[in-house]
């Protein structure tokens, strides 16, 4: 197989950003990738909220206090537990980058409520569509020369960033973006014949 120079094979995830900002034209740009994106009968069940300036710190400020309370007092997530220090590192990288889009899913309702079967394909086939949104937006970033990283970490603090943003729908994370201070090296890929079986 021939070496494929594209934006989904040079993508990497930057966890170190360059204190430079991000114009909004740019922001504009990446999120407009993303909406390109198909979604499940078309719902396009996805909105953004970017954060920068005053409205990234609180954001983060927000999130700071609900990994606290996941780690001192009422855990919402007791059996993942053990992610609280990757969520406090992940913290760090957030405060360092210029921006953060905080995802939501318009249509759905907080990990925390019970679904019923319907609700929950609805809500699997949502996340689907949102994960396609959201890898279109790291490849047009890549495109620009934008490093991002994808967060889910934002769960350890789902309450509090919820009532934050004042958004209706489920939140379902974020995407850190800014211009990247490091160049990872290619991470481990599973072999093709560990992840596809063809009945051809």
């Amino acid at each position: 197989m021939t070496e494929n120079k594209s934006s989904i094979y040079n993508r990497r995830s930057i966890r170190k950003f360059q204190d430079k900002a991000l114009s909004k034209e740019q922001i504009e740009e990446i999120i407009q990738a993303g909406s390109a994106a198909p979604s499940a009968k078309n719902r396009q069940p996805w909105k953004c909220i970017v954060l920068g300036n005053r409205y990234k710190e609180e954001f983060l400020t927000c999130m700071e206090k609900g990994i606290a309370r996941e780690e001192h007092s009422l855990a919402m997530l007791p059996k993942s537990k053990s992610g609280l220090a990757d969520a406090k590192n992940t913290l760090r990288i957030m405060q360092e980058a210029p921006i953060l889009i905080a995802v939501i899913n318009t249509n759905g309702k907080s990990p925390f409520t019970a679904l019923d079967t319907d609700e929950r394909i609805a809500e699997i086939c949502d996340s689907l569509s949102i994960g396609a949104f959201i890898e279109n937006m790291l490849l047009q970033a890549e495109q620009m020369g934008i490093g991002t990283l994808w967060i889910a970490n934002t769960c350890f603090a789902y309450q509090e960033l919820v009532s934050y943003l004042n958004a209706d729908g489920q939140l379902i994370g974020a995407v850190a973006a800014g211009y990247a201070a490091e160049h990872p090296d290619k991470r481990p890929r599973k072999a093709l014949g560990e992840i596809a079986e063809f009945w051809i």
